[in-house]
């Protein structure tokens, strides 16, 4: 009996060991995403106004994606996509802006946590989406798909370091290290690194303190080359630069305790840039994002990759970069990007991915969405907009504060973030010099846009129809069919096509006139 119990202690004692010695090998991973950062809009892209010494670092020292695209344009699809590796499409109310999170769609930090890692989050987590307030929300699930939340340590009085008056208050920096520290329990690690920056609003002109200047901005084809553009977009640099910033606190932290080259840092940002025709647009400057990989000890140092890459395909490779595999989560569209991270396998240059999206914020009679499904393949972006009756950028008119009388509000177009920009074109939109731009971010566009984003990164030469790329046009179009009935979009193939307009948005409302 004596001998049969001490077995038994002997294989226990294994059992943790083992379990204790997969832990120690298995690497701990950094995701630090930023808000609304569009892909030109880092140092090492080039970029002579924003200065990204860490992102920069993290390309060098491991693997620049140049055609990284987001699930969506809009931040809840987009890491809804990221966290499931499924479409936004695919999760129901749970890949909508600003509905509610159904349990059903188990995201990867939760495999993660069942499977030896220490979980947490600091700042911007999955959101905004309605999570469980009390035990009466059954079918919803309880605190932030991104994981356990680490927020509480922020700037306040003489220790207040931030270069403007509106950006977060939140340390992101101290509240990794007071994770790595008391939370993290000796397992190797995911932190979720949710920067609220470069998301609206900002300190206007809080470029001017911050040592930039206008000849250094290179101001994209759809807008015009005004200084108040130019200061809308230093003042976007400023932000981006404070979660490059922290970004560097945490590597340097990382070397310090001996853990950075076991640590996998993975930088993105969850969709484009809060201005007019980017943000909640699937042009390209609307879903294509940075993304660097850096991880020495066994993926490639140094190396670009021009094939195109999506957001669905971040979840398989962390689960496989964690030796986990997912006994909780749907179906996951996307695939693992592992053996193409250590030099194994070669990306097809036929390689197609995709994004979409439905409702951004309220903007239009009865809380109708904008639906768009994109392909980007080869050096091609295909746009369907399904409703291509609906205004892209929001209804112009609305109710002020829900009242549904009084004088209407004008130039609301809610899908565009206000800005010094958006107020700009508004207040110029019947300019000779201004107007052209105004409508190139208001104005209805046609069912399909084509565009050869090689030489027309602007999006502003739309290609749809012309007899020369016929056959390009039509390829991309069964593709992008193809994949949708693949995956099931409502849009195409559900019972009720319009099920996305139906779903609760938990977020504020704007009451707009119904348009005849």
């Amino acid at each position: 009996m004596k001998k049969s119990k001490s077995l038994a202690i002997l294989f226990f004692v294994l059992a943790i060991s083992v379990s204790a010695q997969k832990n120690k090998k298995r690497p701990n991973i950094l995701f630090a995403i930023c808000d609304d950062v569009s892909y030109p809009h880092t140092s090492f892209a080039g970029s002579k106004f924003v200065n990204t010494p860490s992102f920069d670092r993290v390309a060098r020292e491991g693997i620049y994606f140049e055609n990284c695209y987001a699930g969506s344009p809009g931040c809840a699809p987009s890491r809804s996509s990221i966290v499931t590796g499924r479409h936004h499409w695919q999760n129901e109310q749970s890949g909508q802006h600003g509905s509610s999170w159904m349990k059903k769609y188990v995201p990867f930090t939760d495999e993660l946590k069942n499977n030896g890692y220490a979980v947490g989050v600091a700042g911007k987590g999955v959101s905004p989406f309605r999570y469980a307030t009390s035990d009466k929300d059954k079918l919803w699930r309880k605190g932030d798909a991104a994981g356990t939340y680490h927020s509480k340590i922020v700037y306040k009085g003489a220790n207040d370091r931030r270069p403007t008056n509106k950006i977060s208050d939140k340390n992101y920096f101290e509240n990794f290290k007071y994770f790595m520290e008391n939370a993290n329990e000796d397992k190797p690690f995911f932190f979720w690194y949710g920067g609220h920056e470069a998301h609206r609003g900002y300190e206007k002109d809080s470029w001017k303190k911050n040592n930039k200047k206008l000849s250094d901005v290179e101001v994209p084809a759809f807008f015009p080359d005004t200084d108040v553009i130019k200061g809308d977009l230093l003042d976007y640099a400023v932000e981006i630069e404070w979660f490059d910033l922290h970004l560097t606190k945490m590597l340097t932290y990382l070397e310090k305790i001996g853990e950075l080259e076991n640590t996998v840092v993975i930088v993105t940002a969850d969709n484009g840039m809060p201005f007019p025709r980017a943000k909640a647009n699937c042009y390209d400057y609307g879903v294509h994002v940075p993304l660097a990989i850096r991880y020495p000890k066994e993926f490639s140092i140094n190396k670009r990759i021009s094939q195109p890459v999506g957001f669905v395909e971040l979840a398989p490779t962390i689960l496989e970069i964690a030796q986990v595999i997912p006994s909780n989560m749907q179906p996951i569209t996307g695939k693992s990007l592992l053996k193409v991270l250590k030099g194994k396998k070669k990306l097809s240059s036929k390689k197609a991915v995709y994004s979409g999206r439905e409702r951004h914020t309220s903007a239009r009679y009865e809380n109708m969405g904008y639906p768009q499904r994109s392909i980007r393949k080869d050096d091609y972006l295909l746009i369907w907009n399904l409703k291509p009756e609906r205004n892209p950028a929001g209804d112009p008119k609305m109710f002020p504060k829900g009242k549904k009388q009084g004088k209407l509000v004008d130039n609301v177009y809610a899908d565009i973030d206000g800005s010094p920009s958006k107020s700009f074109l508004a207040k110029n939109k019947n300019s000779k010099d201004y107007g052209y731009y105004f409508d190139l971010a208001t104005d209805k566009r046609p069912e399909y846009e084509l565009y050869n984003i090689k030489v027309d990164a602007a999006c502003l030469n739309n290609l749809s129809g012309i007899a020369e790329i016929h056959k390009i046009e039509k390829s991309l179009k069964k593709e992008l069919l193809a994949e949708l009935k693949r995956s099931k979009d409502p849009r195409i193939v559900g019972s009720n096509k319009e099920i996305f307009d139906t779903y609760k948005r938990y977020s504020s409302m704007r009451y707009f006139p119904e348009i005849k």
